[in-house]
């Protein structure tokens, strides 16, 4: 009898020594699992524009006929936005003096003016020559079809589009890519076609917490 409650004994104890195997395993599954997602999450692009061949017309967006006109599409509570303005300050530092670089932030028509006070805001306004409107509604990004926060539209002096699509090479990342090539050929070089890349960044028209939601994926998957 003492014998069988000894063996009793030790077969409970003995699956406890495959815990640290199975909680190894699961861990490992885990971070592949958040990798992935960050993955999956920072090369999803947003909604690609189709922008106006031709220059639209003015609304708060105002066109410059003496050289192009650069107009960026921002959230200011997208996360993603940060690295197309890093990259976008880089382009305007490499362009010429005759372009004329607009910021437009998408805002809800019954949002405040606290709507306005985002870090990324304020980024924009430090930025030199930019003209900075905020669009209720989005109307505005409505006449140049742009929904992703981080769309960049190019037009020359005489209204053509040379490019279209965003700046960074996927969400949240700064570094060199064909968008901003393409854009600094645009300002610098112009040319008789127009070029397109994926845009990556939070859709423009989400709530606030939508927005958030997107960021905290990316941060949670880290």
């Amino acid at each position: 009898m003492i014998q069988t409650l000894e063996f009793a004994s030790a077969g409970t104890r003995k699956p406890a020594r495959h815990w640290p195997v199975i909680l190894m395993v699961a861990w490992t599954c885990a971070t592949v699992f958040g990798m992935w997602l960050l993955w999956r999450y920072s090369f999803t692009a947003g909604v690609a524009a189709d922008a106006p061949l031709r220059w639209p017309g003015d609304g708060l967006v105002k066109f410059n006929r003496s050289g192009p006109t650069l107009v960026m599409f921002a959230h200011p509570h997208c996360p993603c936005t940060r690295a197309s303005m890093a990259e976008l300050e880089r382009i305007l530092a490499k362009s010429p003096d005759n372009v004329t670089p607009w910021i437009v932030f998408f805002k809800p028509a019954d949002a405040d003016d606290s709507w306005e006070k985002t870090d990324l805001c304020r980024w924009a306004k430090a930025i030199p020559e930019a003209h900075i409107v905020f669009d209720p509604g989005g109307a505005e990004a409505r006449r140049f079809a742009a929904g992703t926060s981080g769309e960049v539209v190019v037009y020359t002096g005489d209204g053509r589009l040379q490019f279209s699509g965003g700046i960074t090479a996927s969400r949240g990342h700064e570094g060199d890519n064909v968008g901003k090539s393409a854009v600094l050929e645009a300002l610098n070089q112009g040319g008789e076609g127009y070029q397109t890349t994926p845009v990556y960044g939070c859709s423009i028209g989400p709530s606030t917490a939508q927005c958030q939601i997107q960021g905290a994926v990316k941060a949670t998957t880290r």
